[in-house]
């Protein structure tokens, strides 16, 4: 089983610059996307097997990792 990368970069490739700028510039959008990042690093651990954890867990985790991507793609296109 391949498991899918979903950092920021992988998801909107052609949107790095605008990552770039609104990590340093909006506080608010740099918490969100250490949040994101960090549920998307749970979720890999789960699907790697490395840590355990109940497919309630998981799913709770990547309708997390979901919201925040959508919050962070509204934040990048109005920027």
């Amino acid at each position: 089983m391949t498991i899918e990368h979903h950092d920021l970069h992988s998801e909107f490739p052609d949107m790095g610059d605008q990552i770039r700028s609104l990590k340093m510039k909006d506080r608010h959008f740099a918490r969100l996307f250490d949040e994101y990042h960090e549920v998307d690093r749970e979720v890999r651990k789960i699907e790697e097997a490395v840590e355990a954890a109940s497919d309630e867990r998981l799913e709770g985790l990547k309708m997390r990792r979901l919201h925040l991507k959508d919050d962070l793609y509204a934040m990048l296109k109005s920027a």
